[in-house]
């Protein structure tokens, strides 16, 4: 297949699971033959532009019409089979559904977050779960300053969520949940069941496996509120007091938290605050972990740092909701705890720490689990499935005959 991926870069300053999505199944189309192309923007550009143009930006959001026509003349002249969107997120804009429209190309998204229902796309407002703009007009997210605190970041991921939402739930054939928590929340709010598949993200297969116990806890992603960091701070402190689990805590990542963690972590034996790592790193911090922990406090989309965890022979200790209840059997590839609760999370720890030989056999599972459902082979898989729905859904549509099963049914896998 010709497949074209449209995607909004992320800030390279901080780490995007989602850029790096992006690029592993770009990687894994082409390897499998397929020809992918790639119209993307960047958000590190931003810095580069005029004041104008930075000022220009946030009335880019709801609606770019350079990129819808720059789009559907590449689309034209290249004709590929499927486009693949991603996030559109500040520069695209939905304008590149009209483009495919225009192009005639059939269109699949991949719902990386909940920006769909929810502006700032976290369900969450001051660390705790927001549905009140879920199913109505977004003016509760507006009034709160949902995105960076402020209401006038806020205003333009409203207005377009407002004048967009039919674009989206007409303009693509096929969406890609990457989890059912995800869907189920997501057809709960109003979106077409029929269009929604559950297809997790893969992670490439690592160079490097746990071979022993372990040497750390390891907390990897950004240093958010929303990413349960407040949290295990509180959890790490109720865990020393208690005299340690004799490994020490190391944090990797950057973000808003940033200074507070440098803070708290200043002078400390038992915690490691390490900055960012570059991939090869994440992989090596990995597989020399304990455990993984991933204590978010909104309902996460996914969990890509789980899956790395699994592939590496590694379990978790994770957040008890959203997508980490399906992708951790607790008790069997890594614990549960308690969302939002301290001494929950304090008390998983110890046990992860304490258990060796449980420890050992969740790694194992994990593995397995990871093998069945989240390789690169099940991932291209899925992925397929989803280009040849889509593709036969909107060759059903121009012959003006019924469309096949993939848009009326509900069923996803």
């Amino acid at each position: 297949m010709h497949v074209l991926v449209v995607h909004n870069r992320y800030n390279s300053a901080q780490p995007s699971g989602e850029n790096n999505v992006v690029d592993q199944e770009v990687e894994l189309l082409r390897a499998a033959g397929h020809r992918v192309g790639v119209f993307e923007r960047r958000s590190d550009d931003i810095a580069g532009r005029s004041l104008p143009g930075k000022v220009a930006v946030p009335l880019l959001v709801p609606w770019n019409p350079a990129v819808r026509s720059e789009l559907a003349a590449r689309l034209r002249a290249e004709r590929p089979d499927v486009v693949h969107v991603h996030n559109v997120f500040p520069l695209l804009s939905p304008a590149v559904l009209a483009a495919c429209a225009d192009a005639g190309v059939p269109a699949v998204a991949t719902l990386h977050n909940y920006t769909q229902i929810c502006p700032p796309g976290t369900l969450q407002r001051e660390g705790r779960p927001c549905t009140e703009c879920v199913g109505t007009a977004p003016l509760p997210a507006v009034r709160h300053g949902c995105y960076r605190n402020s209401r006038l970041a806020t205003v333009p991921l409203a207005l377009s969520l407002s004048v967009n939402r039919r674009r989206w739930w007409s303009g693509v054939e096929r969406f890609f949940c990457i989890s059912a928590a995800q869907r189920e929340v997501l057809v709960r709010a109003g979106m077409p069941a029929g269009r929604l598949a559950v297809k997790h993200n893969f992670v490439p297969d690592p160079d490097v496996r746990r071979s022993g116990p372990g040497e750390h806890l390891l907390y990897l992603g950004r240093l958010a509120e929303a990413k349960g960091v407040r949290l295990l701070m509180a959890a790490w402190d109720e865990i020393a007091a208690g005299g340690g689990v004799g490994v020490p805590l190391v944090i990797a990542g950057a973000g808003p938290l940033e200074d507070e963690v440098t803070a708290w972590a200043a002078g400390r034996d038992d915690v490691r605050h390490v900055g960012l790592y570059d991939p090869e790193q994440c992989r090596r911090a990995i597989a020399r972990s304990v455990a993984v922990v991933a204590p978010s406090t909104w309902l996460e989309a996914f969990g890509l740092v789980v899956v790395e965890a699994m592939a590496a022979g590694v379990p978790t200790v994770a957040a008890g909701h959203g997508a980490f209840v399906e992708l951790v059997e607790d008790g069997g590839t890594g614990l549960l705890h308690r969302p939002g609760e301290a001494a929950s999370l304090a008390a998983c720890l110890r046990r992860i720490t304490a258990e060796p030989d449980l420890n050992r056999r969740m790694g194992l599972a994990a593995r397995r689990r990871y093998e069945r459902g989240f390789s690169p082979e099940v991932g291209l898989e899925r992925l397929e499935e989803g280009y040849r729905t889509a593709i036969a859904v909107r060759s059903a549509l121009a012959r003006g005959g019924d469309t096949p099963a993939g848009r009326g049914d509900g069923g996803s896998r």
